[in-house]
């Protein structure tokens, strides 16, 4: 399971989650900084990646496109990073399930 940070979340939190995530990655990471939603989404469907944002542009573009990519929706407001992470950590089991699942895609964490 792969992994895509949005832009809305620190460029931190590959490096923080790299023993339970090894393969995730941040859009400014991978030259991405300044790409729209829509060509995130085609980089996420392409690498296979599991889209996590903050942002609810990206659950509209699956109600349009279905999917891949995945997507976890974190509905936390501001909040530490460390907070992400270890919101992130606590649901590894249902984030694994949700890339491995045939279903719609979508896990909302809050």
């Amino acid at each position: 399971m792969k992994l895509l940070f949005d832009n809305n979340l620190s460029p931190r939190l590959p490096s923080l989650l790299v023993d339970v995530y090894p393969n995730a990655a941040h859009v400014a990471l991978v030259g991405l900084q300044s790409a729209t939603d829509d060509e995130v989404w085609e980089y996420a469907r392409e690498g296979n990646f599991v889209i996590v944002t903050k942002d609810g542009d990206f659950n509209d573009l699956r109600a349009l496109r279905g999917v891949p990519p995945k997507l976890v929706w974190l509905r936390v407001g501001n909040c530490p990073t460390s907070r992400v992470a270890a919101l992130l950590r606590r649901h590894q089991a249902a984030i694994s399930a949700l890339a491995s699942d045939e279903g719609d895609g979508l896990l909302i964490l809050a």
